[in-house]
């Protein structure tokens, strides 16, 4: 006797297309909110008259979509992730709205909390649907676009942003986003289908406040360390209340019927050390991102829309590599070998870029880039779907949200340690400059005011700077590449045949696990 179907999650015939673009493009919204603000902040700051805490403007959206990602995740699992996903954009648009029609810098903070809670939400929902609506073989296809246009717009943020605050108004920066998530909705709203609810449970709200507690220490360390002071009695409370809390969790959530973050999960070698590998590959990527661009302002000269022509190698990599990782990853057996090729070319492009000291031309640099590019691309998804492929159809939601999780911390992380390495090599290497009016050791975009004498030596000691910086972050990829090598693959193969009665649009978006109710064999760890 043939097992009962499970409800289907597939998308309308036709209807892949359309439910992968609203999906995009809500993943580009989310994802450019938190860098486009970067290049109007001084403006922003001026404006609402808010030097002082003008930081939490950008703490404040990754605070919150840190916090309630692995919430998002589980009800996405428990109350069917489409009505979910529309709330959390609709959250999105509102708060957009709040933060262009903001007044006061507190009002501005405040509607970046909200529209944090909505872009978390966005981005962990996205990931968990697309495990709902296509076949495992096919994840690591559909999951690479969304790594791609997270990369892309990791470069073009701070670019829109300075061209909406120099030639319209910083406030276009999240206005922007009304017509564009509008139709991302209207999209979702008629091509996502529509999932049966998961078995009925009461929510986990100690759990989801637990976590939550736990990244907002996390970001407030990252975010702040360095402004702080990293021995300072705020940051090592911060550090210490965060451990305490991270030893509560799992107790308190074994003894829950519902887990947001299922203590099995982390039971599972796939999902720690594919989790670990996100947060040390997230954390290279945005050293990289982040402070590439900064280099080639302060050292080459380059205004902020230069830098961003000279980063293009790097996008070309990224987009690439995450394609052909993607197609590659339909032999799921393969994706060991994926994940361990891309870490390799990272740590390699890493290595290439501590070098920078040397002063390589423009056509080496953009070797340099192309090569980091590659290297990026093929880990993030490969790594989410090596995940998705590893838990029951039940527990995708929750095990998106680790992946995700992960990922965000890693690249607070990143940023922090990368941002503290930089600062503390550049302000060692011009103590013994004669000071400057205007020219501040702490703040090395403060280089054009010295003279043309001394300039050099300072741009010679930021490129070093920057070069040793790479150099300490490379040993985090070393670290993900052992931890690659003891993912278990599995020796399940993906099926070829193609499910029978069903258009080619529907057969491409519907779970393998259609044909039948999921078995043990199904959900082996894959790598």
């Amino acid at each position: 006797m043939s097992l009962p179907k499970p409800p289907s999650a597939s998308p309308r015939p036709g209807g892949v297309a359309a439910a992968m673009s609203a999906l995009i493009l809500a993943v580009l919204l989310a994802a450019l909110d938190q860098t486009i603000v970067s290049t109007a902040l001084p403006r922003i700051a001026e404006d609402l008259d808010g030097f002082d805490d003008i930081a939490w403007v950008s703490a404040a959206y990754l605070l919150a979509s840190t916090a309630v990602t692995p919430l998002w995740g589980k009800l996405g699992d428990m109350f069917g992730r489409k009505r979910l996903y529309l709330a959390s954009t609709s959250v999105f648009l509102i708060a957009s709205v709040a933060c262009g029609l903001a007044q006061s810098l507190p009002e501005l903070i405040g509607a970046r909390v909200l529209q944090g809670i909505g872009g978390g939400g966005m981005i962990v929902l996205t990931f968990g649907l697309v495990g709902d609506i296509v076949a495992p073989s096919e994840r690591g296809r559909y999951q690479g676009m969304f790594g791609s246009v997270y990369g892309v717009a990791s470069i073009v943020g701070p670019l829109l942003g300075g061209v909406f605050t120099d030639q319209l108004s910083w406030r276009w920066a999240f206005l922007i986003n009304l017509p564009v998530g509008i139709v991302a909705l209207a999209l979702a709203a008629r091509a996502l289908p529509a999932a049966a609810r998961g078995a009925k449970a009461r929510i986990d709200y100690a759990g989801a406040t637990l976590l939550a507690a736990i990244a907002t220490g996390l970001v407030l360390v990252t975010s702040f360390g360095e402004r702080w002071g990293w021995g300072s009695p705020s940051i090592v409370g911060l550090i210490i209340a965060t451990v305490v809390l991270a030893a509560v969790v799992v107790p308190v959530e074994r003894r829950v019927a519902a887990p947001v973050l299922p203590p099995a999960m982390l039971g599972s070698r796939t999902v720690v050390f594919s989790s670990l590998i996100a947060f040390l590959a997230n954390a290279a990527m945005f050293s990289v991102l982040v402070y590439l661009p900064t280099y080639l302002q302060i050292v080459h000269g380059v205004s902020a829309t230069l830098s961003g022509i000279h980063m293009l190698p790097l996008v070309a990599g990224l987009v690439v590599s995450q394609s052909l990782a993607g197609r590659w990853a339909a032999h799921i057996e393969r994706l060991r070998v994926i994940l361990l090729s891309g870490l390799v070319a990272n740590l390699a492009g890493l290595l290439l870029l501590a070098t920078l000291g040397n002063g390589p031309g423009t056509l080496l640099l953009s070797v340099y880039f192309l090569i980091t590019g590659v290297g990026i691309g093929m880990v993030p998804m490969v790594v989410l779907t090596t995940v998705q492929n590893s838990v029951p159809a039940a527990d995708i939601g929750a095990a998106s949200a680790v992946v995700t999780f992960s990922r965000s911390i890693g690249a607070a992380f990143g940023v922090a340690v990368f941002g503290t390495l930089l600062n503390t090599g550049f302000a060692d290497r011009v103590r013994d400059l004669p000071t400057a009016d205007g020219f501040d050791a702490a703040r090395p975009d403060t280089i054009g005011q010295l003279p043309a004498a001394l300039r050099d030596t300072a741009l010679d000691a930021f490129a070093h700077a920057t070069a040793v910086g790479y150099l300490w972050i490379a040993p985090a990829l070393a670290v993900g590449i052992l931890l690659a090598l003891f993912l278990k693959p599995s020796g399940r193969k993906p099926s070829r045949r193609k499910p029978s009665g069903r258009n080619d649009d529907t057969a491409l978006g519907a779970p393998d696990e259609a044909a039948g109710v999921p078995t043990a064999k199904e959900n082996t760890p894959t790598a």
